[in-house]
């Protein structure tokens, strides 16, 4: 048996995302529904350590200890971006397609456990089957695990990703269906390939002035300073999340770290003190993330999902089922235009699956009817920013109540 200190279990977890990345480029249908290099490299690890256990053999012992400071690190990075300023950014339509979102994260929980408790399961195995990791994707499916662990959900990392990843299959299959649908039933006028609206171009510079507010400093000071405003959030965050549990509330490790990052933000929002720069923020929590991933869910203990399938796909296929069917009040509520279909296309990607398949959903109906470019700005803003803040909070309510 392979034994590996933490710094080797890193180095590990590297070569098991360069693995995966290889993956998604000999078998062009990984990439083509988004799943995530990290998620397939760790996977494969996962597999290959099933299957010699089979033989009665274990391939290697990993030591994890990197692997929570990373999960940590990652969500301390979503706090920094719940910007309220970023709202205004897209004006109504974000606030409410953000509600919406909000929402239906809380049905899909309550769908799941309406399910589970129907194959006479812990009722948390339908939160984790729900907004955890269909909403949460599995960063946050694997986050929130191990507290699902200690509720009394057997196997909960390994059933967060085998609905993650159905989810993530799911979302990419049925959201552009779904928004086509709308389109085409509505005879909706849109918009002709390539044309460039003023709207348009409004919108592309708004979000070329959100993404782009990292200084362009050649000099590694800005990027010390970032680096410790992130730690110091984690620092006190650590604090915060300790004082919750003194009040005997049940809570994920990062959720102090995420509500501080929150404040400094919106802090250095109205007065500068911190000099955040959000690419730097944002790039290191895809670092962080794509690590944590790769490292979580080379422990997966596969095996624990014996037995757990058939309940698994049915709540899968209902949520993707109701997904589908709240595409249309989306579409009404979003303004029964064009924009609104892609709009809705896309929030079925990133509600069953993560932000890229709403991006990817949305671009192939861009490229068959035409510009989306509000549903470009919308979106994204919800899927990447607010919506992962807001489903902790979610998660963490439902947690307390059930567990």
């Amino acid at each position: 048996m392979l034994e590996l200190d933490f710094v080797q279990t890193l180095a590990f977890a590297g070569i098991a995302l360069l693995l995966g990345e290889g993956l998604r480029r000999v078998v062009p249908v990984l990439a083509r529904y988004n799943l995530p290099a990290p998620v397939l490299g760790g996977l494969a690890v996962a597999l290959a350590v099933l299957v010699a256990r089979g033989q009665g053999v274990t391939l290697v012992q990993f030591d994890t200890t990197l692997q929570s400071p990373l999960m940590i690190a990652f969500f301390t990075t979503v706090g920094f971006g719940a910007s309220l300023s970023l709202l205004k950014v897209g004006g109504p339509q974000v606030l409410r397609f953000f509600l919406l979102a909000t929402v239906f994260a809380v049905l899909q929980n309550v769908v799941g456990i309406v399910i589970a408790l129907g194959f006479g399961l812990h009722p948390l195995f339908g939160v984790l089957a729900g907004s955890v990791t269909l909403t949460g994707g599995p960063a946050t499916g694997l986050a929130f695990a191990p507290l699902f662990e200690e509720a009394g959900v057997i196997g909960a990392s390994s059933v967060a990703i085998a609905v993650a990843i159905g989810g993530i299959v799911a979302g990419g299959l049925v959201g552009g269906p779904a928004g086509t649908l709308l389109i085409e039933r509505g005879r909706l006028p849109t918009p002709r390939r390539g044309e460039r609206t003023v709207e348009a171009a409004i919108v592309e510079t708004e979000i070329e002035t959100t993404a782009n507010t990292a200084s362009d400093e050649d000099d590694a000071w800005p990027i010390v300073r970032n680096l410790v405003a992130i730690l110091v959030a984690m620092w006190i965050g650590a604090w915060v999340s300790r004082g919750f549990a003194a009040l005997g509330m049940t809570l994920p490790a990062y959720i102090g770290a995420m509500l501080v990052a929150a404040a400094i933000r919106n802090l250095d929002d109205v007065t500068g003190w911190f000099g955040l720069s959000h690419r730097f923020v944002n790039t290191f929590g895809v670092v962080s993330l794509t690590l944590f991933l790769v490292m979580a869910l080379m422990t997966l203990k596969l095996w624990e999902l014996a037995g757990l399938m058939l309940p698994l796909v049915a709540i899968l296929a209902v949520q993707v089922v109701l997904a589908a069917l709240v595409a249309v009040p989306v579409f009404r509520l979003m303004g029964r235009n064009y924009e609104a279909a892609v709009m809705s296309g896309g929030f079925i990607g990133f509600m069953l699956g993560t932000t890229a398949n709403a991006m990817a959903v949305m671009r192939a109906l861009a490229e068959r009817y035409g510009p989306a470019p509000r549903a470009f700005l919308v979106a994204p803003i919800v899927g990447a920013f607010f919506i992962d803040f807001t489903n902790a909070l979610i998660i963490t309510l439902f947690l307390n109540l059930l567990g």
